[in-house]
């Protein structure tokens, strides 16, 4: 039984988000690969684009910062410089600025550190699993995929537990705001000139910054200035304080993508062992499949569909000449199904090794720095769930976000029987 087929007819205009609305069209990607690697597109949108879908290409480009530069956005929505300064984050930035910020936190999302939560994690997934499992029948993204990563953001940048959901429904206003079932002000749907410089362009940013302060307020009130937040805070090696609004976008994004690619990708995970039943023997079998399984899974759920870059000098690849100044989009998710670089890439393998795929930005300076915390939540989600099932199975048609940016199953509904 195969995961999942795309159903696009190998043209669909990647510049639509209703183009991703039955998964990400792999078809269109597979022509781009097969016969123009680095393809121009004209978008109604606004100024056209450059698609990169070769997995080699992505490395490689990605690798490139000094032609690559990310100081201009990372989607492929225009905006002016202004609006560009109003909402940018570290990921947003070139060095030596994005150094700085990411020297910051480093120390608290490396492999050491976030092993450590490794007991929390197992703590707070048991709970979920038991309340969802015992339904029988329900929607695994909202009950299962969604609920993990809220909790450990909250236990991360301590954030009170009745805050959570909340939260949750403010990131998922802005990561997803063009998908109409989060948000009302979806992003090519109307005139957003109000929130232009919120970040993602979108009122849920204002309304985030507000409680951040009030968050932190609260905190050093009662004395605790120990929390990620407050690291963000300390002066620099230069003496420098991170600026305010820089400071309000990191907090939305931490909101927005510490959940959600996670939550995406957890998803897609339970998505394959409803498809594909051997699965589930073999991580109850253990052993060596918790080595690879959890980059797997996030292959497969290339949560994060693509960074956009910008040219930062004109230079030739594949025999188009890229000029100053252009978008250039690194496909993730068609890297992750290149089948130059894995075998049968629309089979999940839970021991497919090596597995160089390209979901958390790998081979550029923006290589994702939840990365160690995304793969410990998949392995101990997934481990905990193996032990837990008998049977998993399809319950009716899933549904995928209204987005070109963020790919994910947003209602996936099945029926289990457990052990």
């Amino acid at each position: 039984m195969t995961v999942w087929t795309p159903t696009d007819n190998g043209h669909a205009d990647l510049g639509s988000h209703d183009s991703f609305l039955s998964g990400a069209p792999y078809n269109t990607f597979k022509r781009l690969r097969d016969e123009d690697p680095m393809h121009w597109s004209d978008w109604s949108g606004g100024e056209g684009y450059w698609s990169v879908t070769r997995h080699e290409d992505i490395m490689k480009l990605n690798g490139q910062p000094q032609i690559m530069s990310s100081a201009r956005g990372i989607r492929m929505e225009d905006q002016t410089y202004e609006e560009y300064l109003a909402r940018r984050t570290f990921q947003e930035t070139d060095n030596p600025d994005h150094m700085k910020s990411r020297i910051k936190l480093a120390k608290a999302f490396s492999k050491p550190v976030v092993a450590g939560f490794e007991q929390v994690i197992r703590d707070l997934t048991a709970p979920i699993l038991d309340a969802a499992l015992e339904k029988g029948s329900f929607d695994a993204t909202k009950e299962i995929a969604r609920q993990l990563p809220m909790r450990m953001l909250g236990r991360i940048l301590g954030l009170p537990d009745e805050d959570l959901p909340w939260l949750v429904e403010k990131g998922d206003q802005l990561i997803a705001n063009t998908d109409p079932d989060f948000t009302t002000h979806v992003l090519d749907r109307m005139t957003t000139d109000e929130f232009r410089m919120m970040p993602f362009n979108s009122p849920a940013g204002a309304e985030l910054f507000v409680y951040a302060k009030d968050l932190l307020a609260r905190q050093k009130k009662a004395g605790d200035t120990s929390g990620i937040l407050h690291l963000l805070l300390q002066p620099g090696p230069d003496g420098t304080v991170m600026p305010e609004n820089e400071f309000r976008n990191f907090f939305c994004l931490a909101v927005a993508a510490g959940n959600d690619t996670t939550r995406y990708s957890i998803a897609a995970g339970i998505q394959a062992l409803a498809h594909q039943p051997e699965l589930l023997g073999q991580m109850q079998a253990g052993g060596g499949v918790w080595e690879t399984a959890p980059d797997e899974i996030i292959r497969w759920g290339s949560a994060t569909t693509y960074f956009r870059r910008t040219a930062a000098q004109d230079f030739e690849f594949h025999g188009k000449h890229i000029k100053q100044g252009q978008k250039v989009l690194l496909w993730w998710a068609s890297g992750n199904r290149d089948e130059r670089a894995f075998e049968d890439p629309f089979r999940v393998n839970l021991f497919r090794t090596p597995n160089r795929h390209v979901s958390f930005g790998q081979g550029g300076p923006h290589v994702c720095l939840g990365m160690w915390l995304a793969r410990l939540e998949v392995r101990i989600l997934f481990e905990e769930l193996a032990k837990r099932l008998k049977t998993i199975e399809p319950a009716g048609q899933q549904k995928f976000l209204r987005s070109n940016f963020i790919g994910g199953i947003k209602e996936l509904p099945v029926t289990v029987t457990l052990q």
